[in-house]
């Protein structure tokens, strides 16, 4: 089964679109977010801690949120999540100084908040109607989504910007989220709903124990939050401002930096997925490692790190979608909400933590090529680490 035959399933490929709509609705604006800060003259900490607002929603509201995706319908809840994306985007128009940054940083939170439900509701919706090779190929098929609406939307937000300024990257922001929801009122869902009988605080106890008791599925969990150490945005904005911008303006840096990594990413796997395993995937882990160490050696030319990030992207996509399915795999349906927003809450964990790490290495001295190795650092740790899973549980 090939993704052009995946995507014919009829939920598989509005969710799809609805998918592409919206993650370049958010990455197009999230250019001008960080360019806005940069222009209001914002330090190293305050865009690494602008970068880890946007991931901690994950982390603080896991346990409420696998409750919410195992109670409510997925289309109603999807409607409001989506208005809730729009009225925030709308909001980031009002933020006009470093003197109002901290309510930026709520606005960011609230708007993540609702983008990270999204998207723990949909792989739990995946889960439950889909199983063996047409659930990897939907993960696989999310990722490229992802890594594509990141190029696209990152380049064009950074052109629109330079061009446009940050209010018109909202608008066209909040008016593609619009237009998710039109593509929305068409989807068909016929489910088994699962009904709840537990109150709220007994599901989270039994989801809890769930999670602490099936050692297995935590340390699959703990290997997918490892590719949070490619949580590159702050940086990325730290070399665009420090290194790069006497060549080319920052807006158009952030953009083409992040953008020639997500092609990477929209193409590797068709290259490399075929060739992945449980065999094989420690050897994943060191490539993405070594491409990271390459990318650290061509910092200092902005032409050249384009070549390195290009590297750098081209395993992650298929690290992340393999690492997903064998949690998805590995969860019992019933528990599937509250075990994949434990999982997205390790993995923004595991960024908020990189994005702190980058924000206040630069500010202590460290040169941002020693910063970028280090992280490639972790994927060697990493590789190591499922070697003795490995060891433990698939033999």
């Amino acid at each position: 089964m090939n993704y052009k035959e995946t995507l014919k399933h009829p939920v598989v490929g509005r969710l799809s679109f609805i998918q592409l709509i919206s993650y370049f609705g958010t990455w197009f604006s999230q250019v001008a977010i960080f360019s806005m800060l940069v222009g209001f003259g914002a330090d190293e900490i305050t865009i690494a801690l602008t970068a880890a607002a946007s991931m901690l929603p994950a982390v603080i509201l896991a346990p409420l949120t696998g409750i919410i995706i195992d109670r409510i319908a997925f289309k109603k809840l999807m409607f409001l999540l989506l208005v809730i994306e729009i009225v925030m985007t709308l909001c980031f128009m009002a933020i006009n100084s470093l003197e109002h940054v901290w309510i930026l940083m709520l606005l960011i939170f609230t708007r993540s908040a609702a983008a990270s439900m999204l998207f723990s509701a949909e792989m739990t919706l995946f889960s439950k109607i889909l199983e063996g090779k047409m659930l990897k190929n939907t993960n696989e098929i999310h990722s490229i989504i992802w890594s594509f609406c990141y190029a696209s939307g990152m380049a064009v937000g950074g052109l629109t910007t330079h061009l446009m300024g940050h209010d018109t990257a909202f608008l066209i922001d909040a008016a593609l989220y619009l237009f998710a929801i039109f593509l929305l009122t068409g989807l068909k869902l016929s489910l088994t709903k699962i009904i709840h009988f537990d109150s709220n605080w007994i599901m989270f106890k039994k989801g809890f124990h769930y999670l602490i008791t099936q050692k297995k599925i935590l340390h699959l969990i703990l290997l997918h939050a490892s590719l949070g150490l490619t949580s590159f945005d702050a940086l990325v904005t730290l070399l665009a401002d420090l290194r790069y911008k006497e060549i080319i303006a920052v807006p158009l840096a952030i953009g083409w930096i992040n953008a020639t990594r997500a092609a990477a990413l929209i193409i590797g796997p068709f290259f490399i997925g075929k060739w992945i395993s449980k065999d094989t995937l420690h050897y994943f882990f060191i490539l993405q490692s070594l491409g990271i160490m390459l990318w650290a050696l061509f910092e200092f030319h902005f032409y050249l790190s384009l070549a390195g990030m290009f590297v750098t992207g081209f395993f992650t996509t298929t690290l992340w979608s393999y690492t997903y399915l064998l949690i998805q795999e590995e969860t019992e349906k019933p528990f599937l909400g509250r075990i994949i927003s434990y999982n997205d809450m390790f993995f923004m964990l595991s960024n908020v933590l990189t994005a702190l790490f980058i924000g206040y290495s630069a500010k202590w001295g460290l040169s941002l090529e020693i910063i970028t190795v280090l992280l490639g650092c972790g994927f060697i740790l990493t590789a190591a680490y499922y070697l003795w899973f490995k060891k433990q549980y698939l033999q």
